[in-house]
């Protein structure tokens, strides 16, 4: 018998919206009443998400939020499908901002490129290419050439994209994320510094790889999600991480093969780091979950 398959949107739309309590229970029982998971981010300046659900399920989300938000589509969207649905419960949250890193921004204003276009741009001398996620998704893939500024908080990309910066630069910038939504911001933020010509990928990561196939891709490893799938390759397929339990990084199969791998404990990357108390307290909760798996 042949698994259901499920579809993961991921959608984001700069747009002013009213916020309040009222606005978020529609959603959450738009959520609750179709059986989505996820979380959907609610906030002035507009609304993010991702959401999973039975085939077909995005169609009726997308006319409801248009009805309730008076928009006529949303900025971006990146639709992939799994066997399982990969998020718990649905959540829905009001924020300040779509992504914490205090620039207004209520419409797209960065120059935009397809990923063929993208392909074309990133290999000319006079461009940087930039990864701006943190650097444990930066090390699990990214664009050949890619540079990342290692920063752990979004907020210190403006403090390594300063004014100092633009002085010192002179080529134009290229920069990703994952579905898009961070470079927007970042070239708010980079506009505002008095950096007219940067370029993001439309759609970011999940768009690249839904649209160009690995043989001519620019794209070396696999692509950090926020879901239990962890990560994803080419064509959304799955990818090969897992999640540490102990420090929600990442894990690969070569750090499995680590005496530092403990399943549901710990990985290469904390267990030096966790003291014996959260050893113990991880290892009860592994135990829990095999024994109620039985």
């Amino acid at each position: 018998m042949q698994k259901e398959k499920y579809n993961i949107v991921s959608f984001y739309k700069f747009c002013s919206i009213q916020i309040d309590e009222d606005l978020r229970i529609k959603f959450k029982k738009y959520l609750i009443d179709y059986s989505l998971k996820g979380t959907i981010i609610l906030s002035p300046e507009g609304i993010n998400g991702t959401l999973a659900g039975s085939s077909g399920f995005f169609s009726e989300f997308q006319s409801f939020t248009k009805s309730i938000l008076k928009i006529d589509k949303f900025d971006v969207t990146n639709a992939s499908s799994s066997s399982f649905i990969p998020f718990n419960k649905p959540k829905v949250k009001i924020k300040k901002e779509v992504v914490p890193i205090e620039v207004n921004t209520k419409i797209r204003s960065g120059k935009h490129l397809t990923p063929e276009e993208w392909d074309e741009f990133i290999v000319k001398d006079n461009v940087m290419l930039v990864d701006v996620r943190k650097p444990f998704e930066y090390e699990l893939g990214t664009f050949k050439g890619a540079i990342n500024p290692k920063v752990n908080s979004f907020r210190e990309f403006k403090e390594y994209f300063s004014k100092d910066f633009v002085r010192k630069n002179n080529k134009k910038l290229a920069i990703f994320c994952t579905g898009g939504i961070r470079c927007e911001k970042a070239a708010d933020h980079l506009k505002n510094i008095g950096m007219d010509e940067v370029y993001q990928l439309e759609g970011g990561i999940l768009n690249y790889l839904d649209n160009v196939k690995e043989d001519k891709s620019s794209w070396n490893g696999e692509c950090y999600v926020f879901d239990q799938r962890v990560s994803v390759k080419h064509g959304s397929k799955p990818g090969t991480y897992s999640m540490c339990h102990g420090c929600r990084l990442p894990v690969s199969e070569n750090d499995k093969k680590s005496n530092k791998y403990i399943e549901g404990i710990s990985c290469p990357k904390c267990h030096d780091k966790l003291t014996i108390d959260q050893k113990k307290r991880f290892a009860m909760r592994q135990f829990n979950i095999k024994h109620n798996q039985k």
